[in-house]
């Protein structure tokens, strides 16, 4: 006969802020060597509800090469200067600010799978980073037309003056970024 329990049910432990242990590796934020021939850097800011920058967050991305294709290079956490592995890992800074090389991802309403970890998250929070493309095809992406105007919103980065992706990732809040349940 098995006893019955007499203690009451622990809370569950947040993700973070202790990213750092284990999770670093060599140029985790270099998918694509800087400055390699179709290199852009994709930034931005992860904020918290109240608009306040997370300084210990960490954003995950995976995304397909400039051709669409999935890469299927072994070793995502190897950085031997020349192989695109698609995946990459970078930590905000004091004032909430990522930043990753890589490459812009290809095919229709292209876009990169991102994965947020934050200090007071049960989980981690998936979304998606869009490429900003022709309306058309943005449209006809199906998670894109199923969302509002300004949900959409939240999911397409921003083409900066010099040709890389500006994307930031608000938590919650007025603007708050769409997320995926798993």
């Amino acid at each position: 006969m098995i006893p019955p329990k007499t203690h009451r049910p622990t809370p569950g432990q947040t993700v973070g802020p202790f990213f750092a242990y284990g999770l670093e590796f060599p140029k985790q934020h270099e998918v694509a060597f800087p400055h390699s021939p179709g290199a852009i850097v994709l930034s931005g800011t992860v904020y918290d509800g109240a608009g306040a920058p997370i300084p210990d967050a960490l954003v995950e991305i995976f995304g397909p090469d400039a051709d669409g294709s999935v890469p299927r290079a072994r070793g995502a956490f190897r950085r031997d200067d020349h192989t695109f592995t698609g995946f990459g890992r970078a930590f905000t800074n004091d004032e909430g600010h990522y930043e990753f090389w890589t490459r812009e991802p290809g095919g229709t309403a292209a876009f990169f799978a991102a994965i947020v970890f934050a200090r007071g998250l049960p989980n981690k929070l998936h979304t998606r980073i869009y490429v900003p493309a022709d309306d058309a095809a943005l449209a006809a992406d199906p998670l894109l037309s199923s969302l509002d105007a300004e949900e959409r919103a939240s999911l397409v980065a921003t083409r900066t003056p010099d040709g890389h992706l500006h994307h930031d990732i608000r938590l919650q809040g007025e603007k708050e970024t769409v997320f995926l349940a798993f």
